[in-house]
């Protein structure tokens, strides 16, 4: 598949109102009340938008990253933001930026994830967030709102964004939880990302069989709260349901490292591809291509261009 982005790709615009400055490193052994010592760590900018606009790139394409920042770990994560050469407005904000920490355990394997809470944004800042959003709107394009909302933030939020990105004429992307999920489905949103246990969370069921998923995922189409549900489903896949159906793709066989940013690599892979002006099936290959691409990669890495292509290449020879 073509990877580098047309001049006739659309723009795509994402946004975070609470990203995270991810710290990461390996010890041999998580035991209480002990001295851990630990590898080298790792610093890279995370958060659900951001880190889509960061696959984007990382995929040939190009996007426009609104986040807020502040304190010192928001000056480090601005200069990380800067260091990878993403075009990206900043909204200030008195709070610090978060921390989130990850741990693997070097000895059985596992994974210990630490995810902050995050500052309290006051009503001028993400006011402030809504503003830069309607002067950089992507018109004929997509927003792509993404990541859990900090203390002080409305659980309409996202319900906001879509409700200017319609206004505005672009299409409008959400990748929540909880109540941010429910008001941006009551407004109605081009796509939304849940993963199983989001999705289970807002239909009041564990979701445990193939035609649990397939039902809870299309009756969001069927209400008229999203015109594509892609319901990623970890090991066994993803399912994507629109008005034309519903399709469900395996996961390639892949090495697994570390399953943090596989989200976000899956939800940059589909977008870039959309974007493209691929048809929706190829690019939901290319969303279960980055996201699988991601696990391969250790700690909070993202996905790599290479991984990713070949995977694509794969899911597309299988689809033949």
């Amino acid at each position: 598949m073509q990877a580098s982005q047309p001049a006739s790709a659309k723009p795509i615009l994402t946004l975070t109102v609470n990203p995270a400055l991810d710290v990461s490193t390996s010890t041999e052994r998580v035991k209480s009340l002990h001295k851990l010592r630990c590898s080298t760590s790792r610093l890279d900018p995370g958060g659900g938008g951001v880190n889509v606009s960061r696959v984007v790139q990382r995929l040939g394409g190009q996007t426009l990253a609104v986040y807020t920042a502040g304190g010192p770990t928001g000056e480090a994560y601005r200069r990380l933001i800067e260091a990878e050469r993403i075009p990206s407005v900043v909204i200030p904000i008195q709070g610090s930026t978060r921390q989130n920490f990850t741990v693997d355990e070097t000895m059985t394997g596992q994974q210990f994830r630490f995810v902050l809470e995050g500052p309290e944004l006051s009503d001028a800042e993400w006011r402030a967030c809504l503003s830069v959003l309607a002067a950089s709107m992507p018109v004929d394009g997509y927003v792509i709102a993404s990541g859990s909302l900090p203390p002080g933030v409305p659980e309409d939020f996202y319900a906001r964004v879509a409700r200017l990105a319609r206004e505005g004429g672009a299409r409008c992307v959400v990748d929540a939880s909880g109540a941010a999920l429910a008001q941006a489905l009551a407004e109605g949103v081009f796509l939304v990302k849940p993963s199983r246990r989001e999705l289970g969370a807002y239909v009041h069921r564990t979701l445990d069989t193939e035609q649990s998923q397939v039902e809870a995922a299309s009756a969001l189409v069927a209400e008229g709260g999203a015109e594509y549900v892609a319901l990623t489903l970890g090991e066994t896949g993803a399912v994507l349901a629109s008005k034309s159906g519903v399709v469900r793709l395996p996961v390639p066989s892949v090495q697994v490292v570390s399953a943090v940013g596989a989200g976000d690599s899956f939800l940059g892979g589909f977008m870039l591809r959309l974007a493209q002006g691929h048809p929706v099936e190829a690019a939901f290959r290319g969303a279960v291509a980055a996201g699988s691409a991601a696990v391969m990669t250790p700690a909070t890495e993202l996905c790599h261009r290479s991984d990713v292509e070949r995977l694509e290449a794969e899911l597309s020879a299988a689809a033949l």
